[in-house]
């Protein structure tokens, strides 16, 4: 059995570039589906948030559009309710990345607030890449990759080859024109290698021990491909 970390975003708003306080957090079905696969192959799961806070599940990711319908709308809401890791989550301050044996960043906006500028996360995620253990960012998680630099300012992640929610994607989902960055833009400023896949189909990008997951239809896949790094 394996222990895997879940590093999740602690607030419940995106700030949009007029201020507004676009509501979100995670995306429900990018913390469901690998946690019902890791738990499925026998492993722990814990998840970390800022300042230990109960991360906020984005209500538009409950919603019937996002899930297939009411049905499965409903199947995901009951899944979320019964991750009691969820509702426990420890500090992210106080976690020790020797006490796990993978790291995993679910997305939702959330990341795009808090992790993209969070020091503690970003040292965890310089830490994680150099120890060889599986990594698995999704969607909009690759956000808190921004945080991961070295003494020198330079991201740890250049030249890696990753992917994450489109410019594309955050267009056709209405809020490209409100935001006060875009995602896609700021991974390649930094340097990365982000390998675009078709909006909202499955796509995952590994490098190394690194997963990358575009959209939270890739979360699934991603979850599979570190456990076969776990395996």
């Amino acid at each position: 059995m394996s222990k895997i970390l879940f590093v999740m975003t602690g607030v419940d708003h995106w700030t949009l570039a007029d201020g507004t306080k676009h509501p979100t957090g995670f995306w429900a079905e990018e913390a469901v589906a690998p946690y019902r696969a890791f738990k499925a192959a026998g492993h722990e799961v814990v998840v970390a948030t800022p300042g230990g806070v109960v991360p906020t599940v984005d209500a538009g990711s409950l919603s019937p559009e996002a899930n297939g319908g009411q049905e499965g709308a409903d199947e995901v809401a009951a899944a979320l309710a019964s991750i009691d890791e969820i509702k426990n989550p420890v500090d992210l301050k106080d976690v020790r990345l020797a006490d796990y044996d993978a790291v995993f960043y679910p997305g939702g906006h959330g990341p795009m607030e808090d992790l993209a500028v969070d020091a503690t996360s970003g040292r965890l995620l310089v830490d994680t890449l150099r120890s060889g253990k599986p990594l698995g960012v999704v969607c909009h998680a690759p956000a808190a990759l921004l945080a991961a630099t070295d003494a020198d300012g330079s991201n740890v992640f250049a030249g890696r080859k990753v992917t994450a929610f489109t410019n594309a994607e955050e267009t056709q989902a209405g809020l490209a024109g409100r935001a006060k960055w875009l995602l896609e833009t700021r991974l390649v400023e930094a340097g990365l290698d982000v390998q675009v896949g078709e909006p909202w189909a499955p796509h995952v990008v590994v490098d190394g021990n690194l997963v990358t997951g575009q959209n939270p239809s890739s979360s699934a896949p991603l979850a599979a491909e570190l456990l076969k790094k776990l395996s």
